[in-house]
């Protein structure tokens, strides 16, 4: 790797051999000197890391240019035999105005009524509705009163309607509002008084909704039984402390639960990697490895990974390998999601020669005389073994169609929690967490079928549930 011109490992290198060869320094200054240069190595590999060649969000590159979103020479707007469309008038619209001609203004004649054309105009209204009841009282001829019941549910001389509580969980735990602006929102456009209290109080209905109609371990009971499973964790702070946010998702159902551990601890109590047996998508974090199922490596990181290799370490047989795979991945896509038996051989022949290559480039390293332990791989050395070691989970998804080539799935369904710790920073409690990940998981799980987030959270609160909600065999 190169900085300004300079070659940082050679230099290094001649550094370390320089001190090996100074008898007069003592053991404490070498430690010292071995300490500063591995901490120079490791600043150096830094300052070459972005989001192509990392899992740094391409939000913290230096200085990225945003490649324009239209980059054809063609005037925007419809192109020329782009057949156009527009909204559709509404058969039944809610306020209708008849517009007479002022035949004050005609000239002398007869006229006779032909009709008449239409406008419409789509707005929207933000009001608050309250419904009272008034439940009849009576009384018979010994004083003794009797009042007519109220429908279920109305318990309080005044309270908050179903409908209300439903939007705004929805703006806190789909839209990840914060409880402030909320309230700013109720007040100014609804003119309804909502305090933070009564917020939390309506989260909390609906987690307590979520959890009496067993709604998570029917998605846990649906994800242990599908063909392909995703996973992925990732760190979040809740009340100041690091803890992990843990994803098991498919195409249709999605399980977030923190834990304050990362590792098998966590995967075992959350119990739904413990019972399955498809195949397990992910980024190679040994843990999963535990698990007795098939395995497919996400190579989007493999990728990034390669990019790194090639441009920081100046290896070549990265460069073919990442190439060798973008190439593969478009095959697979263009022959309907999986390959012929013969050009699977052709491909895996391919892929194990250009790791040939990469054992000429990286190899192994030597064992240092005197020094105890393992000697230390480069980060190409331990890429170049990976895709040696895991060869058939790198290229699962070339001899299985249900396999994606990369784990994004997972990755795209941790992205929300991420979202709400940029916004509010933390979670203040383990409870809080703990609704806010299961509701999540709830209306990720509807959205993915087709069920609207408004739509999932009105039936929750009224206590049903969509019926993609049946109990897994």
């Amino acid at each position: 790797m190169k900085v300004s011109g300079i070659d940082i490992e050679s230099s290094v290198e001649k550094i370390k051999q320089q001190i090996e060869a100074d008898k007069t320094l003592s053991a404490s200054m070498r430690t010292t000197f071995d300490l500063l240069l591995l901490i120079v190595s490791l600043l150096c590999q830094r300052l070459g890391l972005n989001s192509s060649n990392s899992s740094k969000p391409p939000s913290s590159d230096p200085n990225r240019e945003k490649s324009s979103k239209n980059n054809s020479s063609n005037n925007s707007g419809g192109q020329k035999g782009h057949k156009g469309s527009t909204l559709p008038l509404d058969d039944n619209p809610d306020v209708t105005h008849e517009l007479l001609v002022d035949k004050t203004l005609l000239p002398k004649g007869h006229y006779k009524d032909t009709g008449y054309e239409t406008r419409q105009i789509i707005d929207i209204e933000f009001k608050r509705v309250v419904t009272e009841y008034q439940a009849q009282i009576l009384e018979n001829e010994f004083g003794k009163r009797f009042v007519a019941s109220f429908p279920e549910g109305v318990n309080s001389r005044i309270q908050y309607g179903n409908g209300l509580k439903a939007h705004a969980v929805y703006l806190s735990q789909y839209q990840l509002l914060p409880y402030d602006r909320i309230r700013e929102y109720f007040t100014d456009q609804l003119d309804i008084p909502l305090s933070s209290g009564s917020l939390y109080n309506f989260i909390n209905s609906a987690y307590d909704k979520l959890e009496n109609l067993n709604v998570l371990e029917i998605i846990k009971a649906n994800l242990k039984k599908e063909k392909v499973l995703h996973t992925d964790e990732t760190g979040i702070n809740i009340n100041g402390k690091r803890q992990w946010l843990h994803n098991a998702s498919s195409l249709e159902w999605t399980y977030l639960a923190a834990h304050e551990k990362r590792g098998h601890d966590a995967m075992d109590h959350i119990g739904i990697l413990p019972h399955f047996n498809g195949v397990m998508c992910h980024d190679h974090w040994k843990p999963y490895y535990r698990y007795d199922c098939l395995h497919s490596l996400c190579n989007a990181h493999h990728l990034r990974e390669l990019t790194r290799s090639n441009e920081q370490d100046g290896q070549v047989w990265a460069e073919t390998m990442r190439f060798f795979l973008i190439n593969l991945s478009q095959s697979v896509l263009d022959e309907g999601g999986v390959i012929s038996k013969e050009k699977q051989a052709n491909y895996i022949s391919h892929y194990q020669s250009i790791l040939k290559e990469g054992e000429k480039e990286s190899p192994p390293p030597i064992p240092e005389k005197g020094k105890r332990g393992r000697p230390k791989k480069t980060k190409s050395r331990n890429l170049l073994e990976r895709l040696q070691n895991y060869e058939d989970d790198v290229l699962r998804f070339m001899v299985d169609k249900a396999v994606p080539f990369t784990n994004n799935q997972g990755e795209n369904d941790l992205r929300m929690a991420k979202v709400q710790q940029k916004i509010s920073g933390c979670f203040r409690s383990e409870y809080g967490a703990e609704m806010f990940f299961g509701l999540r998981s709830y209306l990720s799980s509807c959205k993915k079928q087709g069920v609207s987030g408004s739509t999932a959270l009105s039936l929750l609160l009224n206590g049903i549930l969509p019926n993609i909600f049946t109990p897994a065999e």
